[in-house]
């Protein structure tokens, strides 16, 4: 049964696209069949695999108003294993176009689902808001993972967060849970990171990952050269922690890491 996983959270620069690129490579890189999708009028995820994101014919907004089906919307095997679903940003008038439009909180559910036999985990990158594009995210999403920078305030608006994935869980969608909370940019030289993250897993002792992303410059770099960390630096401190938190999901997934694990240090 495939996995739908949504990446979520409504503050910016927290390192949410970073991780949806890089744990998208990581599992097709283990053999796992995955897809990607952007739902973000950014479109960061989508460049970030050397996509030109104003060359793109049709994204995923086509399919959300129903103008395409989502088979013609997909590029396929943007990585060996990795089928990625576009944005660009035409996606900004989405959020005004849904609201009139019938079953408007579940048009991304819709469109995905001729397609999701044919994965074993779907990402879906989400905005940095709580918006009509967030909740058709988390409408299509059987869990959540929230990641969170390692930084004064860290915890604010997280409680805002928390209540509207209860709210969609009550209204929309049933089966919704938070899969787990991701520490980012975590800076070893400060004590502040490490209250931070003890905070946070004072909140959700359950549900955080072991693994915590550090802040690297490499991590920064990678996205403007169309590139995985693991492609950019498959040596660095960067690449080690997403391989350690990919092999972590597998674990959680149930999903097997013997099918061509990714070897940090090696490209």
């Amino acid at each position: 049964m495939r996995r739908v996983l949504a990446l979520a959270n409504q503050k910016g620069g927290v390192g949410k696209t970073t991780t949806a690129v890089n744990l998208s490579v990581f599992l097709a890189r283990s053999g796992h069949r995955t897809l990607l999708v952007d739902i973000d009028p950014q479109a960061n995820a989508t460049s970030s695999l050397g996509i030109d994101k104003l060359a793109l014919p049709e994204t995923v907004y086509d399919a959300l108003a129903g103008e395409r089906p989502v088979t013609d919307c997909l590029l396929r095997d943007v990585r060996p294993g990795l089928d990625l679903l576009p944005a660009s940003s035409t996606l900004a008038g989405a959020e005004v176009e849904l609201v009139s439009a019938p079953r408007r909180e579940f048009r991304l559910r819709d469109a995905l689902e001729p397609i999701g036999s044919e994965y074993e985990v779907i990402l879906i990158d989400c905005p940095p808001s709580l918006g009509l594009l967030t909740v058709n995210a988390l409408t299509a999403a059987r869990e959540v993972i929230i990641p969170i920078q390692c930084e004064y305030l860290a915890l604010e608006g997280l409680v805002q967060l928390v209540n509207t994935l209860d709210l969609i869980k009550r209204r929309l969608n049933p089966p919704l849970d938070v899969f787990g909370v991701l520490m980012t940019m975590f800076d070893a030289r400060t004590r502040l990171a490490a209250q931070v993250v003890q905070e946070v897993r004072r909140f959700f002792p359950r549900r955080m990952f072991r693994t915590i992303i550090p802040r690297t410059v490499r991590l920064a770099e990678a996205p403007s050269y169309g590139k995985a960390i693991f492609e950019y630096d498959p040596s660095s401190r960067a690449a080690q922690a997403y391989a350690e938190l990919g092999r972590e999901l597998l674990e959680r997934l149930a999903l097997s890491t013997s099918a061509g694990t990714v070897a940090a240090g090696s490209d």
